[in-house]
């Protein structure tokens, strides 16, 4: 099961607030009484007066308000497991995650750049694997093959520079670990890299041949100025200094496309520069429409349908009762005496 509108939860908070309405009201009411006159003495004087009623007509507002919320919500349910054919490639991400890509010389920070771009790129894709990858000075498995598409957007906004212990960027490291994710011969492969370009170790080059020879097409995608940046230390939002060197000298990285462009032209692929993302999804989109579809199987829930006309209903049927239910005393509720009423 999932949820649909996650933002309509904070409803839930009305609930109380109108059980605490509804408990205010009836102290408000029990003090204007015993300033009128004996409770008893009240009690006679509204025989038809009803402790009972008041109580179930809140249970059914509240339960009403349930069905609303719920209904907003809107719950999807899937009845079963199945096999499905889809058409389309094999695409995996690999986002430097190394400290240079705090640098805000691209807003809001190259890191963050790096996510839109893979979230957008993301949103245009139709039937396509994918899988994420985070390196630095060494690689990290994020996420594994799959189609599910806003999992993948969870772990892609969840990456940052601490989760790497490695320092420096290594993109043979990255090549490497990124190759084994491909694990169906006959699927067109596709690695997407976006880094800033800052190669801190030997390699990239052979691991990008050894890449090729698998079939693997990589993409490289720059980010950051060739001006360069400062790298912004923060504790809690404010930055309270910035990256210094051996030599206490403040660090300015800077983009280095040439490193980018070497690797994408050893696969055949290509590179682009991740300034303007308008530019990189219309880049990657032909890039996609030039590359070979193939077909293969997936497991997913089938019947994924939306239930939230049930909670509506039923609330609505909840409302239209109590719109029919009065506060005074009924035959049968005076018989059952739920709250000693005729004492």
């Amino acid at each position: 099961m999932e949820l649909d509108e996650k933002k309509y939860l904070y409803l839930l908070l009305i609930l109380p607030l109108v059980v605490l309405v509804f408990l205010f009201n009836l102290y408000w009411k029990r003090k204007k009484q015993r300033e009128f006159g004996d409770l008893e003495m009240v009690k006679k004087l509204s025989p038809d007066s009803s402790m009972f009623k008041p109580v179930l007509k809140i249970v059914i507002l509240i339960l009403a308000l349930l069905g609303l919320i719920i209904g907003l919500v809107n719950p999807k349910i899937g009845t079963k497991m199945e096999t499905v054919k889809r058409e389309g490639i094999d695409i995996v991400f690999a986002v430097d995650v190394s400290k240079s890509m705090l640098a805000e010389d691209i807003a809001p920070s190259r890191l963050d750049k790096s996510k839109q771009i893979v979230s957008q790129i993301i949103n245009q894709l139709g039937s396509d694997r994918i899988g994420i990858v985070a390196y630095a000075g060494s690689a990290f498995p994020v996420l594994p093959i799959t189609t599910d598409y806003s999992v993948a957007k969870m772990f892609l906004q969840s990456m940052n520079t601490d989760m790497v212990s490695s320092v420096g960027t290594s993109f043979n490291e990255a090549i490497k670990l990124s190759s084994t994710y491909f694990d169906d011969k006959k699927t067109s492969k596709l690695l997407i890299m976006i880094s800033d370009g800052e190669d801190h170790n030997e390699g990239a080059e052979a691991a990008a041949e050894e890449a090729a020879k698998l079939g693997i097409k990589i993409i490289t995608i720059g980010v950051g100025t060739e001006k360069g940046g400062t790298i912004p230390l923060k504790r809690n939002g404010v930055v309270e200094g910035f990256k210094k060197d051996s030599n206490n000298e403040v660090v300015i990285t800077k983009l280095v496309p040439e490193s980018l462009t070497l690797i994408a032209k050893t696969t055949k692929g290509g590179y682009v520069n991740g300034n303007n993302t308008k530019e990189v999804l219309e880049y990657v989109k032909n890039a996609l429409n030039n590359i070979q579809k193939t077909e293969f199987e997936a497991t997913e829930m089938a019947d994924f349908q939306s239930q939230f006309q049930w909670f509506l209903g039923f609330a609505f049927l909840l409302l239209f009762a109590d719109v029919f239910l009065l506060e005074r005393k009924t035959s049968w509720v005076k018989k059952l005496d739920l709250f000693n009423e005729n004492k």
